[in-house]
């Protein structure tokens, strides 16, 4: 998925919205759309600041979006009010539908910010929709919320990034189905645990190494793995790009290979990246690229965090890949970064939770 991530919001939230149409129906649509209410003129104006932050590519390794816009009238919001994902843009007091549509859903406390705040972006969950996120970007004049968008692009696009990742795992994560079983011996065994759909298995267990694989349909056309793998009495001195490499090419070669000729799997260089992420209050590096066999004829996209866990002196690395040659891979990689996320420690967890867990343990 991924996709850009940033450490922190900076957004300022909505305090007030009117008009609200509480409902318990959910939000509907594709996770990777955004559905921008705007008027066609002033969306021209807008379009290249909007589609620099939302459509950013992604090589999987096809160029994929990871958000695709879509502009409606303020005319059409009844029909597309339920989307999951909305954003409404027009200046304040412009004339236009979309602007007196803006006017009649905030009330004058909420423009009189947006007037004086440069920065000031109304955010609204759950207005229309359940898992709903509804976004008012203006500004006093055109010009002054093309400004406003480029200026906090990064937040934008994580924002909505991040509920999307939410509102996905809670999709995803379904108690009846998870294996408890598995998830238990690994928080007794390991210290750690993570959510495991029922359709991904443990295809290596090796304490010795510090490394588990879990993997989901091998051999399909629509193959997806995670590995965990931690260092013991480690630094946070770990935490640097060129480590990541090393260790992961290491741990790959060691246990992602081939039976036959000799390939096994390796980092890509092209369209590598790494930056700074806040994983569960902890400081990681988060890294997205692409895999290949270092004899080619495989490949596609990864997602990896790596973060130094205090309380165990441990350095993690948590890493989500897909293989899907025939199918688009923006979403299936999201499913394995909203995976990873889901990892806890020990520590992390409630009585409750352990409990529950270690319980299920069947010997």
């Amino acid at each position: 998925m991924k996709i850009f991530k940033q450490t922190s919001i900076v957004i300022l939230i909505l305090l007030v919205v009117i008009g609200c149409d509480p409902t318990n129906k959910p939000a509907k649509g594709f996770e990777d759309e955004i559905y921008v209410v705007a008027d066609s003129v002033e969306f021209m104006e807008i379009k290249s600041a909007m589609d620099s932050t939302f459509e950013r590519i992604i090589n999987t390794p096809q160029p994929e979006k990871i958000f695709t816009l879509k502009r409606i009238n303020a005319s059409a919001i009844e029909k597309q009010k339920l989307k999951k994902n909305i954003i409404i843009a027009a200046p304040l007091n412009s004339g236009s539908y979309t602007s007196q549509f803006i006017s009649a859903i905030v009330d004058s406390s909420v423009e009189s910010e947006i007037m004086k705040n440069s920065d000031f972006i109304v955010l609204k969950e759950n207005l229309w929709a359940k898992n709903q996120l509804v976004a008012v970007l203006s500004a006093p004049s055109i010009s002054e919320l093309k400004s406003k968008i480029l200026r906090n692009s990064d937040n934008l696009l994580y924002t909505f990034q991040k509920f999307s990742d939410d509102r996905l795992f809670s999709n995803l994560y379904n108690s009846t189905y998870e294996q408890k079983n598995i998830q238990g011996k690994f928080l007794r065994d390991y210290g750690w645990t993570m959510y495991i759909q029922a359709d991904f298995h443990v295809a290596i267990n090796n304490p010795g190494e510090n490394f588990v694989w879990l993997r989901r349909a091998p051999g399909s056309e629509m193959e997806r793995w995670i590995f965990i793998h931690w260092i013991d009495n480690a630094t946070p001195e770990y935490l640097n790009e060129d480590s990541i490499k090393v260790i992961r090419n290491r741990i790959t070669k060691k246990f992602l290979h081939t039976n036959s000729d000799g390939g096994y799997v390796v980092i890509a260089e092209d369209y590598l990246t790494t930056t700074e992420f806040n994983f569960n209050n902890r400081y990681a590096l988060f890294t997205q690229g692409l895999w290949d066999l270092n004899i080619k004829g495989m490949g596609g996209p990864f997602v990896s965090y790596v973060f130094y866990d205090e309380d165990t002196r441990r350095v993690y690395m948590l890493d989500g890949s897909v293989y899907a040659p025939k199918y688009y891979k923006r979403n299936l990689i999201q499913q394995m970064d909203v995976t990873l996320q889901s990892f806890r420690t020990e520590a992390e967890l409630t009585t409750e939770r352990k409990e529950e867990l270690l319980n299920a343990i069947e010997d």
